[in-house]
């Protein structure tokens, strides 16, 4: 019988490493924005109140730079796990333990990211006239609120991973792995839209039922079908093994 799987094949061990350049010159490049164009230009040392006015002033820069240090998260990822797979030959061990490091960097650097959206928080409506409890209650609910959309940044992306790896194979069907596409489309709309505009962000919520069903529809596939293990999916990951979980 004809195999099926339409599992795409996996890049050569070039064009990971022309991908992994393209994006450390992305990294580069972001990361410079975000730290000379945006953090090093508001930030007055020693001097709160020209700090404050150049927050003031510069509220779509600090947006524009989270933006950045996102998008550079994301690629650095995306980086670790490129790097991994091209060292790995040379010693699994340390390539393996490597990414690790890299990931735990790129996860401090995600919840310390955070506090630059608390600098907009704090210097907008009701924060201005002053800290007393109620407004530190709701400062503190705010910034949560904000992490977490932040989060599905990094979600989003997962989503459309999984999702085109779906899509691209007979194991489960591929019509949720489209669906999981969308739902990776609409958690990364609603989070930029919460960086740049938040305003615009409640209009967004309706579409927010999209990553609902496509992840209720994979969950009930996974827990009442399962996969078919005649056709799960085999990459030189698990030495050509077949996987079923």
């Amino acid at each position: 019988m004809t195999d099926r799987t339409r599992t795409p094949a996996p890049p050569s061990a070039a064009t990971r490493a022309r991908i992994a350049g393209a994006l450390y010159l992305a990294i580069i490049a972001l990361g410079l924005f975000g730290e000379l164009g945006v953090r090093s230009a508001v930030l007055a040392p020693g001097d709160a109140a020209q700090t404050a006015a150049n927050v003031a002033a510069a509220e779509l820069r600090l947006r524009l730079g989270f933006l950045a240090d996102t998008a550079m998260l994301c690629a650095d990822v995306a980086l670790a796990v490129l790097l991994y797979l091209l060292l790995r030959p040379a010693g699994h061990t340390l390539a393996l333990l490597a990414a690790a490091f890299r990931l735990t960097m790129d996860a401090v650097l995600a919840a310390n990211l955070l506090l630059q959206h608390a600098v907009l928080l704090l210097h907008a409506e009701p924060f201005r006239s002053g800290l007393p409890a109620e407004q530190l209650t709701l400062f503190a609910l705010e910034a949560q609120s904000f992490g977490y959309d932040f989060g599905l940044v990094f979600f989003g992306v997962a989503c459309l991973l999984l999702g085109r790896l779906i899509a691209c194979s007979d194991f489960i069907l591929r019509l949720l792995g489209h669906g999981l596409v969308a739902a990776g489309l609409v958690y990364l709309t609603g989070s930029v839209t919460r960086i740049l505009a938040p305003d615009l962000a409640p209009a967004l919520m309706p579409l927010y039922v999209v990553p609902l069903a496509a992840e209720l529809s994979l969950a009930l596939w996974l827990a009442l079908r399962g996969v078919r293990a005649s056709t799960a999916p085999r990459g030189p990951a698990d030495g050509g093994r077949r996987r079923t979980s």
